[in-house]
C-alpha cells in the first residue's frame, strides 16, 4: 500500500495580498532575513518564504481525527498546528482549523512548551502527545506543538494551518522527535525514506509519499548524493555555471534541498553576478522578451550536471517576469550555503533517503 499525501496548489500569500491591494504595505512592514531560518542552535521558521508557496497537504490530528492543512517542510522537523487555546486574530476559526484536546480520547497534555521564532516574531505553544493520521499511516503518541500565539497579521493571511517538518531530530525544537522518525521506529513504512514530486505551472499531481519511491518518476535514473550534515537535507555543490562558464560556488559550497523555500536562495555575492549574467534589475526583475532566451543554470553536484531551465527559474506574473532567486547570506564553517527551493525541486524527483543518508535526483521529462 503507497502511502502517498497529495498535495494541492492553492492561492499563494503574494496572490491574495496582490488581490486585496495589501502586498506593497505587507512587504515594507515584514521585512524578512530568509538566512535566519539556517543559523545552527536557533529554531527558526522564516514563514515570509512561503509568499509563493503552493504546495499544501492535508494530515489529521486526535480521535476522532481533526482535519488540518499543513505544510511538508524538509526545512525544518517540528510538526504545530493551531490551538483553541490561541486567541491571537490568525488563530480565529473562521480563519484557520485549530486542534482542540478535549476533543480527542487520545491526547495526551505536558507541560512542556514550545517557541519557535519567525521573521515576524514568534510562534509560543505547548507540546501534545496524539495520533497522527498522515496519508493513512496511523503514527501514535506523535510529540506535537498545539500554537497558543501566532506573529503579527502574517498567519492571518497564509492558506495553511501548520508545518510538518520533515529534517532531521538535530533540529527540533524542545528536542521533539520528528514524525518520520516515528514512523520509522514504529516500523510504519517499508522503507526509511520519503520522496517528492512539485507539479510545475498549475498541473495537478504533486505529493510526497512516505516509505517508497515512484518508478513513474525515476525513468531517467536516479543520481545519489551523500548529505554532508545530518541536520537539514544538506549537500556538498562543486559550482554553478552558465553556458560552460562557472559564475558562482566555484571553490564549491554547500546547499539545502528545502520543500519549505519557494525560490532559488543565493549568498549576495553570486546573487548580484547571477542578476548581472542573467541581464535582470537589481530586484531581479526582467522583461518577459528576454526571459525567453535565457540559458540554464547549471548545478554541478558530485561529478554531475544539474540544469535549472529557465521556464523554472522566471517567474511569470500578471505579464510581469522576474527571477525566482533571493539574496541571503549564511556563514557556514564550510562555505557559503545556497537553498535549492521549489524553483530547483520541480524540476527533479526528489527522494530523501534516511536510511543511508542521503539524497536521489531524478530529471523529469
Amino acid at each position: 500500500s503507497l502511502h502517498r499525501v497529495m498535495l494541492r496548489k492553492m492561492k499563494s500569500l503574494r496572490q491574495r495580498l496582490q488581490e486585496q491591494g495589501l502586498l506593497e504595505s505587507y512587504l515594507k512592514q515584514h521585512p524578512y532575513n530568509l538566512a535566519a531560518k539556517y543559523f545552527p542552535g536557533i529554531a527558526v521558521e522564516p514563514l515570509e518564504n512561503y509568499m509563493d508557496d503552493e504546495y499544501f497537504g492535508t494530515i489529521s490530528i486526535g480521535t476522532p481525527p481533526q482535519e488540518f492543512t499543513v505544510v511538508f517542510d524538509t526545512g525544518s522537523s517540528n510538526l504545530w498546528v493551531p490551538s483553541v487555546f490561541c486567541s491571537s486574530p490568525p488563530c480565529s476559526r473562521w480563519v484557520h482549523s485549530r486542534f482542540n484536546p478535549a476533543e480527542s480520547s487520545t491526547f495526551l497534555s505536558t507541560n512542556d512548551t514550545l517557541f519557535i521564532t519567525y521573521g515576524t516574531g514568534s510562534m509560543t505553544g505547548v507540546l501534545g502527545y496524539d495520533t497522527i493520521d498522515v496519508a493513512g499511516i496511523n503514527v501514535r503518541n506523535q510529540i506535537f506543538g498545539l500554537a497558543e500565539t501566532e506573529p503579527g497579521d502574517f498567519f492571518y493571511y497564509t492558506p495553511f494551518d501548520g508545518i510538518l517538518g520533515l529534517a532531521f531530530p538535530s533540529i527540533a525544537s524542545s528536542g521533539a522527535t520528528p514524525v518520520f522518525d516515528n514512523m520509522m521506529m514504529e516500523n510504519l513504512v517499508d522503507r526509511h525514506l520519503f520522496s517528492v514530486y512539485l507539479s510545475r505551472d498549475s498541473q495537478g499531481g504533486s505529493f510526497v509519499l512516505f516509505g517508497a519511491i515512484d518508478p513513474y518518476y525515476t525513468t531517467q535514473g536516479i543520481s545519489w548524493i551523500p548529505l554532508s550534515a545530518e541536520t537539514y537535507w544538506q549537500i556538498s555543490m562543486e559550482s554553478v555555471s552558465i553556458g560552460g562558464t562557472p559564475v558562482a560556488c566555484s571553490l564549491g559550497c554547500q546547499a539545502i534541498v528545502d520543500t519549505g523555500t519557494t525560490l532559488l536562495a543565493v549568498p549576495i555575492r553570486a546573487f548580484r553576478t547571477l542578476l548581472s549574467r542573467l541581464g535582470a534589475s537589481s530586484g531581479g526583475e526582467i522583461s518577459c522578451e528576454a526571459a525567453r532566451n535565457l540559458p540554464d543554470l547549471i548545478f554541478h553536484i558530485q561529478g554531475r550536471e544539474f540544469p535549472v531551465p529557465s521556464r523554472a527559474y522566471v517567474l511569470r506574473s500578471n505579464g510581469f517576469c522576474t527571477l525566482g532567486l533571493q539574496g541571503m547570506d549564511v556563514p557556514t564553517e564550510e562555505g557559503e550555503l545556497w537553498i535549492l527551493g521549489d524553483v530547483f525541486i520541480r524540476e527533479y524527483y526528489v527522494i530523501f533517503d534516511r536510511a543511508n543518508n542521503k539524497v536521489g535526483l531524478s530529471r523529469l521529462p
